[in-house]
């Protein structure tokens, strides 16, 4: 088990916990730190960590978190409680702690469900255009609000291609329920040194679901994602930061109600030198589809 502290002077711990999880992936990680930003907890999570406690109250939790995690348990300090983790009882303790949780949808009513994190690989970008474009269509007969990150000339033809299918986009651009966002404009809010920043990547993402959340309409409705983030990171040979990316979305995917959809063109991925770039990329993800 290592214990880390999110500031190290010459090292965020975050990153310390990823390149150790790269190097050890069975380590047990135990944060002890000031940070009790929702958003740091969640990175840390995310990242492998299994234990999170605030050292304002470490006199009282670090040992029953030392002892939770060497059982194989995960434990967040109690000062963490809020919107995020569920309140449980360690049967061992007299304390009440919490431990691993799926947290809640920012929403009504609406409990997480399994992840439905999809790739497919096309063969050139009208593929790619067109199964976005049947993605989003479907979303929206649905009644879900469509989040769509993707390059401008990408989005110009989604629209045109769904304007011409009859899909009123004006509509639903102006109701909330289609968010068309820029694929570059979207990575530069959390990569840092061409790697995406988990902390950030957090705020940004939680931002975006929360309202789009707002948006929804009826009670089956839900969030449904597409892009390609992680595949234009890929393009421009960044396989490792287009992985670590596809694992922070497969976290979103658990954490929140959403459907996310990512595309990748098949030459970007065999012009990579990593010959297991595509058993990397199928592995962050719950379904590969076939065209």
């Amino acid at each position: 088990m290592i214990l880390l502290d999110i500031g190290l002077p010459k090292i965020n711990g975050l990153e310390a916990a990823r390149r150790i999880r790269l190097l050890v992936p069975d380590t047990k990680i135990l944060f002890l730190t000031q940070e009790s930003s929702a958003d740091v907890v969640r990175a840390a999570l995310s990242l492998g960590a299994v234990g999170y406690v605030v050292k304002a109250r470490a006199g009282t939790e670090l040992l029953a978190a030392v002892q939770a995690v060497l059982r194989g348990e995960r434990f967040v300090s109690s000062g963490l409680s809020g919107r995020y983790f569920t309140q449980a009882k360690d049967a061992r303790t007299s304390d009440r702690h919490y431990y691993e949780r799926t947290p809640l949808m920012p929403g009504p009513g609406r409990n997480a469900i399994a992840r439905n994190h999809e790739v497919q690989f096309y063969s050139d970008d009208a593929s790619l255009i067109a199964g976005f474009v049947s993605f989003i269509e479907a979303a929206l007969k649905l009644g879900n609000v469509v989040i769509v990150v993707a390059t401008e000339s990408h989005r110009a033809n989604l629209l045109h291609k769904l304007q011409a299918q009859g899909v009123d986009v004006t509509e639903a651009i102006g109701q909330g329920r289609f968010i068309p966002l820029d694929v570059a404009e979207t990575l530069s809010t959390f990569m840092v040194n061409d790697l995406p920043d988990p902390v950030r990547f957090f705020k940004v993402a939680g931002d975006l679901m929360v309202a789009a959340a707002k948006a929804a309409k009826g009670k089956h409705s839900r969030i449904s994602a597409c892009g390609e983030c992680a595949p234009t990171l890929c393009a421009q040979g960044k396989a490792d930061a287009a992985i670590q990316l596809e694992h922070l979305w497969d976290e979103v995917a658990k954490i929140y109600t959403v459907d996310i959809f990512c595309g990748y063109i098949l030459n970007a991925v065999d012009r990579q030198p990593d010959s297991k770039i595509f058993e990397r990329i199928c592995s962050e993800h719950s379904a590969v589809r076939s065209q």
